[in-house]
């Protein structure tokens, strides 16, 4: 699965995880548990297992987000497509062993009305997004 290279916003982070991959991938894949760890993540409910196919609709920073999941190949990637008001996204997480650690990579895209106005006001909005998320995972897999 790859993202929209055509969108308006695009972005790309990497962090190197000091814990076992079986910690993030549950972290990354527990989405119900998302608002425990996720301080921009107000609600979370997947609607089904956890399967290609399956809806999952969440809040996060007051915006509503329907998503379905494209891609899960279990400890190596999951990516999903989601939308809301305004807004088209598809969002790949993919993880390699690395020593004792992981190496996560978060790539994402975004489109859509309201991304070109939120782009207006500030361009890196989805880089600082993408930092925020593999920080507060990193954080939360090392501290288990």
């Amino acid at each position: 699965m790859d993202v929209d290279h055509r969108a308006p916003l695009k972005a790309r982070k990497e962090v190197v995880i000091n814990a076992p991959i079986e910690t993030v991938w549950a972290l990354l894949t527990g989405i119900e548990r998302w608002p425990g760890w996720q301080p921009d993540i107000s609600f979370a409910k997947l609607e089904g297992p956890l399967a290609i196919g399956t809806v999952f609709r969440w809040k996060a920073k007051g915006l509503s987000i329907t998503s379905t999941i494209q891609v899960l190949e279990p400890g190596r990637c999951i990516g999903w497509t989601g939308h809301s008001l305004g807004m088209r996204a598809v969002h790949v997480w993919t993880l390699e062993p690395l020593g004792n650690g992981v190496h996560v990579a978060s790539e994402e895209s975004l489109a859509g009305w309201l991304v070109r106005t939120m782009k207006l006001f500030d361009s890196s909005f989805l880089d600082k997004s993408l930092e925020s998320s593999l920080r507060v995972l990193k954080a939360q897999s090392e501290q288990q």
